[in-house]
This record gives C-alpha cells, sequence and structure tokens, in this order.
C-alpha cells in the first residue's frame, strides 16, 4: 500500500501540470469543455486539499447582507449608507468566485447607481462580467452586459448598442427570463429609434413588449407602447400613436409614477393629434395633462413644456388669444431653470410666431438664440430647424449661408444615421459570426484534446510501470524512516504533555496556596485588628483603620493573582459557570461595581473543549479590565445564550462609551478579537460617545 501512495503522489503531481496545460489550450480558445477533465479533476482535487480551515460561508454572507441592508434603506441618511456600502465590498472582495459574489456585485453595483456613482457602478459591472465569464454563468454576463449598455446609453450609442446586444444573445440562448430580456430589447429599441432607424425599433419594441407579457410583469409596458406611439407618428400612422398612448396610460395605473406617464401620455397624445392637423383635440389633451396641478408645482419643467406646445396648438390653429405671452411665460420659467432644450424649442416657436406676423427681426433673434443653444448642447435637429427658419427669414446673403448650413448639415446627418445602422448591423453581424466561429474551433479543440488525453494516458501507464521496479527501494527506506520519526514524536508528545500536566498541578497548588493559606491568614490579621478596634480606645483606631484597609487591598489582589493562576486549564471538578460568575464577583467587587451574570441552561459546559472555556475566561477579564479603566461605568451585565449549535456571549456596560469608527483598536480590544478567531467565531464591539459599549461575541459550541 505504501509502494502504490508515493508512486500515486507523484503521477498526481504530473496529472495536476497536465490539467492546467489542458485548462491554458482551451482558455486561449474561449472553449473549455469540463467534462473531458471530470476524472483528473477528481485526482487534481483529492490532492490538493490541505488542512487549512477557512471561515465559514454563512459568517461572511450574513455580515454582507447586514451591511448591504442597511445601504439600501432610505430610512439611514446617506452617509450611514455609504459606510454600510463601502464596508459591503470590503467583504465582497473575500468570498469565493460563485453566483453568490456575482449577485452581491450586482446589489452593490444598483445601490452605487442610486447614488449617482456611475464610475463605480461601471467599475463593478465589468468585475461582475469577469467573474460571470470566469464561472460561466451565462444569466450574470447577460445582466453585466445590460448594466454597461445602460452606462453608455447617453453618451456613446454604439458601445451601449454592442453590450445590449451581447445581452440579447445570452439571453435567447437561455430561453429564460424573459423580464430582464425585455428591458434589453426595449433599450436597443430606443438606441434605434434615437438613431432613426424606427423600423427596427418597432420590431425590437414588440419583442419587448411579448416578453414582459410573457413575464406578467408590467413595468415597462407604458415605455414600451410609449416609444411605438413615437414610431408611429414618424410614420405618420397618428391614429395608431394614439391608440398605442392611450394604452400606455392603461398600464401605468398600477404604476408607482402613474401621474408622471399619465401627464407625459396625454402630451404625446396632443403631439399626435397637433401632426394630424387635429387642433382642438390637441389642446383638450394639453388641457387634461395641466389639470394635473399639484404634481406640475413640483415640475416646472413639464408644466412649462405643456404651456409651450398648447401655445403653439393656438398659434397653428389661427387662435391667437393670449399669444405671445403663453410663450413667454413657458420662456421665462425655462429661463429660470436653465433648461436648455425646452429653451431650443420655445425660441423656434416664437421665431415662428414673428415670422407670420412679418416681423423678421424678432424671428431672426429667437431663431439665432435657437441655434447658438443647439450649437452649445450640440443637438443637430432643432440646429437644423433653426438654419431653416433663419434661411427664410434672414437678409439675401446671409440666408443662403444659413440655406447652405442646412443642406450642409441634413447630409451631415443623414451619413451619420447609415453610419449607425450599418455599424449596428455589423455588431450584430460580428457578434453572431463569432459565435460561429468559436463553435467550430471548440469542435476542433475538443478533438485536439482526446488525442492528447489518450496519448498521455498511454504515457502515464508507461510510466507507472516503469516507476513502480524502480522506487521499492527507496519506499522500504522511507517506511522505515517513517516509522521512527513516527516513534520519536510519540516519545516527544508524551514529555510536553507531562511537562504541561506538571506546570498546570503547580499553578494549581499555587492558587489554592494563596487562596487558602496566604490570604486565610490575612484575613485573621484583619479580624483581630477590627476586634481590637471595637474593644479599645487608644487613639490608634485610625492607624488600625488603615492598615485593615491595606490587608483588604492586599486579600483582593492576591484573590485575582490566585485566579488568573488557576485559569489555565478549568478543573473538571469545579461547574464553569461558578468559576466565571466568581472571577465577575471578584473584580466587581473590588472595583465597586454592580453587575448581573446571567448563564443559558443549554449550554453544556461539559463538552466545551478546555482550550475555548479558557480563551472565553480571558476575554471576559480581558474585558472587564477595559471597563474598569476607561469606562467609568456604573454596572455590568454579561449573558451566555445559546443558539443554532453557537455559543452567544454578550457584555454591556453602561459607560461613556466610544467611537468605534474613529478610535483605533488596542491591544485589549486586539487581544479579544485574535481570541475570538482562534475558536473560529464572530466579535462584533457596538459603542457611541455616552451610549456605553456593547461586545457581542459568537463561537461554534463544538
Amino acid at each position: 500500500m505504501a509502494l502504490f501512495f508515493v508512486s500515486y503522489s507523484k503521477i498526481s503531481i504530473f496529472l495536476v501540470n497536465l490539467g492546467i496545460n489542458y485548462f491554458l489550450i482551451q482558455k486561449m480558445t474561449n472553449s473549455i469543455k469540463p467534462y473531458y477533465l471530470i476524472p483528473l479533476l477528481l485526482l487534481v482535487i483529492s490532492c490538493a486539499k490541505t488542512r487549512e480551515k477557512v471561515p465559514k460561508k454563512e459568517i461572511k454572507s450574513n455580515i454582507i447582507e447586514t451591511y448591504l441592508k442597511n445601504a439600501e434603506n432610505r430610512d439611514n441618511n446617506n452617509e450611514d449608507r455609504r459606510e454600510n456600502l463601502k464596508k459591503a465590498y470590503t467583504i465582497y472582495v473575500t468570498l469565493e468566485d460563485d453566483v453568490y459574489k456575482r449577485e452581491k456585485i450586482a446589489q452593490m453595483s444598483a445601490i452605487y447607481y442610486e447614488f449617482k456613482e456611475y464610475d463605480m457602478c461601471k467599475k463593478l459591472n465589468n468585475k461582475m462580467l469577469r467573474l460571470a465569464t470566469k464561472i460561466k454563468d451565462s444569466f450574470g454576463m447577460a445582466k453585466a452586459n445590460m448594466n454597461l449598455g445602460i452606462h453608455y446609453q447617453f453618451t456613446k450609442l454604439d458601445t451601449a448598442f454592442s453590450y445590449f446586444s451581447k445581452s440579447n444573445k445570452l439571453y435567447e440562448k437561455l430561453n429564460r427570463y424573459p423580464y430582464e430580456h425585455g428591458k434589453t430589447l426595449i433599450s436597443m429599441a430606443r438606441i434605434l429609434q434615437a438613431t432613426k432607424d424606427n423600423i427596427g425599433s418597432e420590431a425590437l419594441t414588440i419583442d419587448a413588449i411579448q416578453k414582459f407579457e410573457l413575464a406578467k410583469k408590467e413595468r415597462y409596458l407604458p415605455t414600451a407602447y410609449t416609444n411605438l406611439g413615437i414610431i408611429s407618428n414618424y410614420f405618420e400612422h397618428y391614429d395608431q400613436a394614439i391608440s398605442y398612448h392611450l394604452r400606455a396610460i392603461e398600464y401605468a395605473k398600477n404604476s408607482k409614477r402613474k401621474i408622471y406617464r399619465t401627464i407625459a401620455s396625454y402630451n404625446n397624445i396632443g403631439n399626435s393629434y397637433r401632426l394630424k392637423k387635429d387642433y382642438k383635440s390637441a389642446k383638450k389633451y394639453y388641457d387634461k395633462a395641466l389639470s394635473y396641478k399639484e404634481y406640475l408645482k413640483g415640475n416646472p419643467k413639464t408644466y412649462a413644456r405643456l404651456i409651450d406646445n398648447k401655445a403653439y396648438a393656438d398659434f397653428l390653429s389661427g387662435e391667437e388669444r393670449g399669444l405671445p405671452d403663453l410663450f413667454f411665460k413657458a420662456l421665462y420659467i425655462r429661463d429660470s431653470i436653465d433648461h436648455k432644450r425646452g429653451l431650443i424649442s420655445n425660441s423656434l416657436h416664437l421665431s415662428e410666431y414673428y415670422q407670420s406676423k412679418g416681423e423678421d427681426s424678432l424671428a431672426i433673434q429667437y431663431a439665432t438664440r435657437a441655434k447658438d443653444i443647439s450649437l452649445e448642447i450640440d443637438n443637430n435637429e432643432e440646429l437644423l430647424k433653426s438654419y431653416q427658419i433663419l434661411s427664410e427669414v434672414a437678409p439675401s446673403d446671409e440666408g443662403v449661408q444659413y440655406a447652405h448650413a442646412y443642406i450642409k448639415l441634413s447630409d451631415s446627418l443623414q451619413r451619420e444615421e447609415r453610419l449607425f445602422r450599418d455599424k449596428f448591423a455589423r455588431i450584430e453581424y460580428e457578434t453572431d459570426q463569432i459565435k460561429e466561429e468559436n463553435q467550430q474551433i471548440a469542435k476542433e479543440n475538443d478533438r485536439l484534446i482526446v488525442a492528447v488525453l489518450g496519448l498521455s494516458a498511454l504515457f502515464i501507464l508507461g510510466y507507472i510501470i516503469f516507476r513502480q521496479k524502480q522506487s521499492n527501494k527507496e519506499l522500504l527506506f522511507a517506511q522505515r524512516q517513517q516509522e521512527s520519526n513516527q516513534e520519536i514524536y510519540r516519545l516527544l508528545l508524551n514529555q510536553q504533555i507531562k511537562l504541561e500536566e506538571g506546570r498546570q498541578l503547580e499553578q494549581q497548588r499555587m492558587s489554592e496556596e494563596l487562596h487558602d493559606g496566604v490570604l486565610g491568614r490575612l484575613f485573621g490579621v484583619r479580624l483581630s485588628l477590627d476586634g481590637i478596634n471595637q474593644r479599645a480606645n487608644d487613639g490608634f483606631t485610625d492607624a488600625r483603620n488603615k492598615y485593615i484597609e491595606e490587608l483588604k487591598s492586599i486579600e483582593k489582589e492576591i484573590r485575582l493573582i490566585s485566579h488568573d493562576l488557576g485559569t489555565d486549564s478549568i478543573s473538571p471538578d469545579v461547574a464553569y459557570a461558578d468559576v466565571v460568575e466568581s472571577l465577575i464577583s471578584d473584580l466587581c467587587e473590588a472595583h465597586s461595581m454592580e453587575f448581573e451574570f446571567e448563564n443559558d441552561e443549554n449550554i453544556d459546559w461539559d463538552v466545551v473543549n478546555n482550550h475555548k472555556k479558557v480563551n472565553i475566561y480571558r476575554i471576559l477579564q480581558e474585558s472587564l479590565q477595559n471597563i474598569f479603566k476607561h469606562a467609568q461605568a456604573q454596572k455590568i451585565k454579561i449573558s451566555f445564550d445559546y443558539s443554532e449549535d453557537k455559543i452567544n456571549l454578550t457584555i454591556l456596560d453602561d459607560g461613556i462609551g466610544f467611537n468605534s469608527n474613529k478610535v483605533k483598536k488596542g491591544i485589549g480590544l486586539k487581544n479579544i478579537t485574535s481570541r475570538v478567531r482562534q475558536m473560529s467565531g464572530m466579535v462584533d464591539f457596538m459603542s457611541n460617545k455616552g451610549g456605553g459599549t456593547s461586545v457581542l461575541i459568537s463561537i461554534p459550541s463544538y
């Protein structure tokens, strides 16, 4: 058996190296097939196990869940939420690479997004993508790509679309998670709509609606139907657009943003009627939106848009009562909140109004303002409208220049839209092409790996036979050497045990001698002096009282030393709870402090090993000394309770406390932390200035 073990050990090293080489080959080709390595991995794992004890996963998960719960709680102030989020981040990096870790990254990313810390959100989503790819978590990869697409959707449309496209392909492959898949599809649709690919946007939006209905979740249905309504306007299908917007209102009734979505849909319906040139119906829906007065008081941007749109419908219908005052009212609101997009729209409407009145100078003034703001915020669509109006109202030479600028910009925008469409099509095509290439490479690699493993198996068999013949003498020598080493170790261990027993006996003897001998004699002397004081009246009473107090102090010191000596090994003849209560009682009496002690009767101290009991005893000593030195407390409460195979120790005081976030841990707190870790437990120090201190310790009972 020993002969086989040594050979097996050496062969396993060879297999480990073989396994690593296989992994590297597959990694380079992105086509890892784990089922080829099942026998190899079982052998590698069995040989690579260590006896190192790692913290239990549930302990870390409990801690990180607590921090994240506090970070998500909007009742806490933002500073506390951010602090809890940072603490959760420090724990997350120590987690094993698995789905749970990926879920925590996603949770932290969502909270950072709420705080508008978009760079940190992007960083975490990149980490999530790398982790999900590493552990082959397709859902995690899809979600990370979706989140990264959201990060870029307002700044880099092509980059955003690329991420959304990757997410879409993964969801299609999974053929699950319809709600998440629908969110990806609607995001892609909105990008296509922004680049005027209305046909592609419409198709993706319809697919998204089907996914949301399959998932039976309505949250994004108002957005989807609104997008269909906007697209229908481009196709001049105004009745269909109105129908879509009405459906958006119906689905918004159960949403948290019901009023906002209803107002937005009424405004969109008004726009559709205006484009249809049914100005009466358009104004009716603008008025419906304006009827939400309480909401609009807190949303000046929406209020100004509705006033401007209604005024524009009045102008187009020829009803000029209240004009241009309504335009100026909206303009004033938008100026006060510096809403640049709104200012462009308002200025263009005023320019058209004054153009119709033949007041070209005012028309030029407002069209020029719209042009300047459009250039400032890079809004090419509105800039195009500005050039068109200026080409019509500006003096002849300037008008020609604006007309040329209009033609040039229009051509440029059309080219840009085509480039975007081509780029998006290429992204879709390249994604499919890369997928097919990877599948082909994977097949070729599979054949190569089968051949390599076959040859390797033959080589290993020959190596085993050769090494078995060469290793017999070495193994016999190793056996004898192992037996000799074991005998030496056994003798040393026995000697160490005897020395330890002698040391403990001597400590116990010294403890008993101090407690029963010296302490008893001192007590007798003190009683004698008390008796003399009661009988005598010779003028030396104060002096004797002084010595009596000194003797009391000496008794306390000796009692504490006796306790200290007697706790390196807890005697099985004395109940552990009594030993602990005696320690607390003596220390609190020595420092004139009240105490409460509770012991859970469910704790079987007899089965707790001596090492843990000594550590708990020392932790209590250290904690009490900290309270006596620093806390200025009046009362201490110490309790043990038993829950889920864990012994929980709580130490509370009503002292002055300290700021646990600012005060550095001293040697005492570090010693307590070190002892708890030795027992594979958890410790938490909670304190606030003026609010006392709590020490919470939880350790396994076995």
